[in-house]
């Protein structure tokens, strides 16, 4: 059975793409280690965030999720790592947050007014808003109109 020169050539096409979307998708998507310091948050829910989410400042990544671990009375604590470059201000809030109905978890930090900025040596501990999932925001809707037509 000959094989046409036509179907290598295609086949090394085929090959050379898939190399390059690769090469292509590695540099776009940032995976990598964030170089930063370290800030502590304790949540009583997560719902699912993973090691590795993002932590971002309206809508800009500014840092990761480097550790998820249970403290000794049950509560979540996040380890998150801040860009050197980002000096967030002692009352900033994080806020577990969907990309999504479907999508992946991720950490929204809402900075703060005070002029007193979080120690970059040490981490600080932010003000956190619990995560809400989509059927506590339903049923929260749900009681509420349900109160509202028994007044």
């Amino acid at each position: 059975m000959k094989k046409s020169p036509i179907e290598a050539i295609l086949g090394f096409a085929v090959v050379a793409f898939t190399i390059f979307f690769l090469a292509f998708a590695a540099f776009k998507i940032d995976v990598g280690k964030i170089d930063g310091y370290p800030v502590n948050a304790k949540f009583s829910k997560v719902g699912g965030l993973e090691l590795g989410a993002d932590v971002v400042i309206n809508g800009i990544k500014v840092g990761s999720v480097v550790d998820v671990y249970l403290d000794d009375e049950y509560s979540a604590n996040i380890k998150m790592m801040i860009k050197h470059n980002i000096s967030l201000p002692i009352d900033s809030v994080a806020v577990i947050a969907d990309a999504g109905l479907m999508g992946s978890k991720y950490i929204r930090l809402e900075p703060g007014m005070d002029k007193q900025k979080i120690q970059k040596n040490g981490g600080g501990v932010l003000k956190t808003k619990d995560y809400r999932s989509f059927e506590d925001n339903v049923s929260e809707f749900i009681f509420l109109s349900v109160k509202d037509d028994q007044k």
